[in-house]
Formats: C-alpha cells, sequence, structure tokens
C-alpha cells in the first residue's frame, strides 16, 4: 500500500499499487505532452528564427552573386575587348610579315631561277664551245695525217713511176736484144712446148724471188674450160696478187694463123671462173705484129686486167705485177688505216650527237623541273591568298562578335527571363539601359575567383 497526501487539504489516504502506477502513469504522461508541447514551440520558434536568418543571409548572398556576376561580366567584356584589339594588331601583324615573306619568297625564287638559267645557258655554251674546238683541233690533226699520208702515197707513186721507166728502159733494151734473138727462140722452142719453157723459167727464180708464190698448171675443169698455170702469191698468209695464165704456140708451117684475139674471151672466163685478178696470154701468135712484138701489151680496153706478152717478157710481167700489187698492199693497209681513222671521226660524231641529245634531254628535263617549281610557287602564293581572305573573314568574324558585345545589356539578357529580371530586382539592380550604364562604370566589386575545373 502507497500513501497519497493530498496537496489542497493535506489529508493523507493510502493506495494500492495498481492505483498508485495509474496515477504515476497520468502524471507522468500530462507532463510529458507538457514538455513535449513546450519544445515543439520552442523548436517551432527557432525554426522561425532560424528560416528568417537563413532567408536573409541568402537574399544578401544572392544580391551579392548577381553583383559579383554583374562585375565578372564587366572585366570580361573589358577583356575582350582588348583581347579583339591585340587580336587586330597581331592579325595586321600578321599579314603585314606573311605579306613580306611571300613577296620575299618570291623575288627569291625569281632571282634563284634567273641565276639557274644564266648559270644553265653559260654551261651550255662553254661546252659547245669546247667541243667545238675539240672537234676542231681533232679534224685539223686528221686533215694532218690526210695530207701527210697523201703526200707519202704520192713519192710512193712517184717512186714506183720511177723505177717503171727504169724497168721499162731496161726492158726496151732487152727487147732490142731479144729481137735480134727471135730466130735462135723460135729455133729452141721447136723441141719443147711454151708451157714448159715458162714453167722452168719461173722454177729458176722460185727460191730466190718467188718463196711464198703458187705456181701450178689449172686442172680443175669442172665449170667447162680450164687455163694453163695459175699463180698466187701471199704475205702473212694473205693473198695479195693472182694471175691466170694462157701459152699460145705455133710453128710456122701451120696452114691457118691463129689471132691472139681469138683466145681474149675464154681467158677472161676462165680468170672469172678460178677468181684470179689477173689475165696473161704468153703468146707466140702473130709473129709479125709489131704491137705484140714491141713489150708488154695492155688489153684492158677489152677486157679488165688482161696483157699479152712474149716469152721473154713472162718473168718481168710477173715481177711487175708482183711489185705493184705490194705496193697496193701497203696502200691498201694504209687506205684500211684511214678508213679506221673516219670510223673513229664517224664514232666521234656519233657520241657527240648522242651526248648533244642527251644533254638537250636534261636541259628539257631541267626547264620542266623548273616550270613546275614556278607552279608551286604559284599554287603557294594562292595558298596564302586563301589564308589571307580568311584572316580577313576571321578579323570581319572579330568586329561583328565586337559589335554584338558593345550591344549587349542586362536588359537584352533579362529579356524573356522573368526569373533573370525578377533576381536583379530583388538585389536592387535595373535593367534599363540607363542602369546597365551605370552598372558598367560603376567600380567593379572584387569577388572570390571561381573554381578552375579541368
Amino acid at each position: 500500500m502507497q500513501e497519497i497526501k493530498c496537496p489542497r487539504c493535506g489529508e493523507v489516504f493510502q493506495i494500492d499499487e495498481a492505483g498508485y502506477a495509474a496515477i504515476v502513469q497520468q502524471v507522468r504522461d500530462k507532463e510529458f505532452k507538457r514538455e513535449i508541447s513546450d519544445q515543439q514551440k520552442r523548436f517551432e520558434e527557432d525554426k522561425k528564427t532560424a528560416l528568417d536568418a537563413q532567408t536573409e543571409k541568402f537574399a544578401a548572398e544572392k544580391a551579392l552573386a548577381v553583383r559579383d556576376a554583374v562585375a565578372e561580366t564587366d572585366k570580361k567584356l573589358l577583356r575582350s575587348e582588348a583581347e579583339i584589339a591585340e587580336l587586330k594588331q597581331a592579325l595586321s601583324a600578321a599579314l603585314k610579315e606573311k605579306e613580306q615573306q611571300a613577296l620575299a619568297a618570291v623575288k627569291d625564287k625569281e632571282q634563284t631561277l634567273s641565276a639557274l638559267r644564266t648559270e644553265q645557258e653559260l654551261r651550255i655554251k662553254v661546252l659547245e664551245h669546247e667541243q667545238q674546238l675539240k672537234t676542231e683541233q681533232e679534224i685539223a690533226a686528221l686533215r694532218r695525217e690526210k695530207e701527210k699520208a697523201e703526200a707519202d702515197l704520192r713519192y710512193e707513186k712517184e717512186s714506183a713511176a720511177n723505177k717503171l721507166a727504169v724497168i721499162v728502159r731496161q726492158k726496151d733494151d732487152e727487147i732490142r736484144m731479144y729481137k735480134d734473138m727471135k730466130i735462135r727462140l723460135s729455133t729452141k722452142m721447136v723441141g719443147e712446148t711454151l708451157e714448159q719453157h715458162c714453167e722452168t723459167e719461173f722454177n729458176r727464180l722460185r727460191a730466190a724471188a718467188f718463196p711464198n708464190a703458187y705456181f701450178e698448171k689449172d686442172n680443175d675443169i669442172h665449170l667447162g674450160s680450164k687455163g694453163d698455170y695459175i699463180f698466187r702469191d701471199y704475205e702473212d698468209g694473205t693473198e695479195y696478187i693472182s694471175v691466170m695464165f694462157e701459152m699460145k704456140n705455133e710453128n710456122d708451117d701451120t696452114a691457118r694463123k691463129h689471132k691472139n684475139e681469138e683466145f681474149f674471151k675464154k681467158l677472161d672466163k676462165d680468170r672469172n671462173d678460178k677468181k684470179c685478178e689477173y689475165a696473161v696470154l704468153v703468146s707466140m701468135l702473130e709473129m709479125d705484129n709489131e704491137l705484140y712484138n714491141g713489150g708488154i701489151v695492155d688489153v684492158s680496153h677489152i677486157y679488165p686486167k688482161m696483157y699479152v706478152i712474149r716469152p721473154q717478157f713472162f718473168i718481168p710481167l710477173i715481177t711487175l705485177l708482183k711489185n705493184a700489187a705490194r705496193h697496193s698492199l701497203e696502200y691498201q693497209r694504209e687506205l684500211a688505216q684511214v678508213r679506221s681513222q673516219n670510223i673513229d671521226v664517224e664514232s666521234f660524231s656519233e657520241k657527240l650527237s648522242d651526248f648533244r641529245t642527251k644533254f638537250a634531254y636534261n636541259y628539257e628535263l631541267a626547264s620542266r623541273r623548273f616550270g613546275e617549281a614556278i607552279d608551286e610557287i604559284d599554287k603557294s602564293i594562292a595558298h596564302l591568298e586563301k589564308i589571307k581572305k580568311a584572316l580577313l573573314s576571321s578579323e570581319n568574324n572579330l568586329r561583328l562578335a565586337n559589335d554584338k558585345a558593345q550591344d549587349l545589356t542586362i536588359r537584352r539578357l533579362t529579356r524573356g527571363n522573368a526569373t533573370m529580371k525578377k533576381k536583379f530586382e530583388e538585389a536592387g539592380i535595373s535593367t534599363t539601359a540607363e542602369a546597365a550604364e551605370a552598372v558598367k562604370t560603376a567600380e567593379p566589386v572584387e569577388a572570390a575567383a571561381p573554381e578552375e575545373t579541368e
């Protein structure tokens, strides 16, 4: 049991545990509610106070932020104007520098091309002059060699002519002697043939005068006819003379007398068939004909390189033809040498022509390369002109941007934007053009630098 004293009357009474607990619970609930109500009122008051303070603080911060934003905008505009001015100056300087560089490059290219062309022309002239001098010197040397060869040839011909004149005089003396011996010789040849006589005379001098010679009877009849004897002589294994011989003889008591001309055609055919250079008829015919008795008779007007002789001129004619052929062999060698020199001259001319052709090709190629370089320079100039136009267009766009920046006002920024207009009005900033000008001319308030972001 619990005793409880009434606070009004002071009476003390007892109550059981359940009633006491109920009273205590009732009192506790009432106090708790009252405390909660008090705390709620205090919380509401604190909340209202804090909200009012926060609202005032937010309004102040808003006004300050707007003022800072306007000041920052003015600073950016000022910086933009300064940057635009600097860009204009830099653009103008860059354009001038580019124009000067382009003009200098074009001038340098023109000077270089002019110098190259002048140098090329000088080289061409020098090469042509050198080639002309070299050609003239070689031609002069060849002419001197040719004149020397001609002089030597004339000397050899004169020497041969003099020797021939001496031989002719000697042979004339021998002819006169042989005329005296004519009857005796005819008597001697009655017992032997003319062919045997000629072969015997040749063999007597073979070892001394004709060591490399061939002198044999012509036994080749596969072409239908043959001569009597073939003479060939060699030097260093090269044949330089060949003679087809035909021997004709008849007794004084022969009924029909033959003439030498009757055998010319057959002799010429045999000479051609056996590929001999000369044809010689050794004849005892027409003994009364002074033409044939006078010595060596040249009948080349009838058949080329054909002669008619008496037997006593057999060895002298072979010797004469051999010596003449040996001289002609020397002349042939000299002629071959001259021809070789002429071939060298022709080869030199061909090389010179080939050099001129190749030089012309290289000159044309260089000219084409110069043309291509000039075209590239023209293209570079055109490209620079395009860059210039682009820079001028950029300058125009910057001018338009500057004009737009100059026309930028708070009124235009807030046009159609009720929220920003209200914020400016709350911050005490007018959106009229006069107020905007006042804001621009007002001393800017320093604000905290914005945080940089990547």
